[in-house]
């Protein structure tokens, strides 16, 4: 076995879930980067989605729900050398997590943020969440959700993210293209990943995405940003699915007078009788 193949293993997911290949697609994507298991760390929350860094031999921490984020640019900005890759559901990052998304896209930490967009909550068993579809019928939204879905690559791009794409779990070779070119972009990326929940929504099916998603093309221009908002608008009859928006801007790293010297946190000198004093003022 090479150094740089990632071991999967068996899951919890429903038989049929969109997640098994997005498993699948990070396999490949990492594999086909030529990284090593110990060059990456799989940060999630909680959820179905969060599981994945459970099922795949990376490093991993799963931590709090809706607080993957903090752990990821945490990690990342002690250890620049990582590979910071975070995996978790739509619940998860907009719902619990919203604050979160909205800040870490401010600051501009050099991770990749993989968001399962099944658009229910899958574990709790299938309450309506922040991009479920106005009107659809659930066992708590009983007359149907009345709230307006959210548009998080819409978000994403009007709160300054450098990089927003959207994909689709059933366009196997799509999605590795563009989890490569997340994974390789220098500062915060975005993909919203569609991935139908075939045990608690019945709207968003793998038949329906099929019908409506189509991949943007080569004449697309991704760093014209209204052109980029205008496209991140068009969900209903056709979804436009690829990087939808592509800037290259300073990192966190870049522009923090500690980490721009190049030397990682980690293996920077401390002085213990200052973190003491820190300690001391919480004790």
């Amino acid at each position: 076995m090479s150094t740089n193949t990632f071991c999967t293993y068996e899951t919890a997911w429903c038989p049929g879930c969109g997640n098994y290949s997005i498993l699948e697609c990070l396999k490949t994507a990492l594999e086909e980067l030529n990284m090593d298991p110990y060059q990456v760390l799989m940060v999630a929350g909680i959820g179905q989605a969060a599981k994945t860094p459970q099922y795949i031999s990376a490093n991993a921490f799963c931590g709090l729900h809706g607080r993957s984020l903090p752990a990821a640019v945490a990690s990342k900005m002690a250890n620049e050398s990582l590979t910071v890759i975070v995996d978790t559901g739509d619940g998860d990052t907009y719902g619990e997590g919203g604050n979160h998304f909205i800040h870490n896209i401010r600051r501009n930490v050099d991770i990749t943020h993989f968001v399962h967009d099944n658009q229910i909550y899958g574990l709790t068993k299938g309450q309506a969440s922040p991009t479920s579809v106005e009107g659809i019928v659930t066992d708590v939204q009983v007359s149907g959700n009345m709230n307006t879905p959210l548009n998080p690559v819409l978000l994403a791009i009007a709160s300054g993210a450098g990089f927003v794409a959207r994909a689709f779990s059933g366009k196997k070779e799509h999605l590795v293209s563009v989890m490569k070119q997340a994974i390789q972009y220098k500062g915060y990326a975005l993909v919203d990943i569609l991935q139908p929940c075939v045990s608690f929504n019945k709207v968003n099916t793998f038949a329906y995405y099929n019908h409506r998603v189509y991949e943007l093309g080569n004449d697309y221009d991704a760093t014209d940003k209204a052109a980029a908002m205008q496209k991140a608008m068009e969900f209903g009859d056709k979804i436009p699915i690829g990087v939808l928006y592509q800037e290259q801007k300073d990192t966190f790293h870049q522009k923090n007078n500690v980490l721009k010297s190049g030397v990682p946190l980690i293996d920077q000198k401390s002085d213990p009788a200052v973190i003491q004093k820190f300690i001391n003022e919480f004790i």
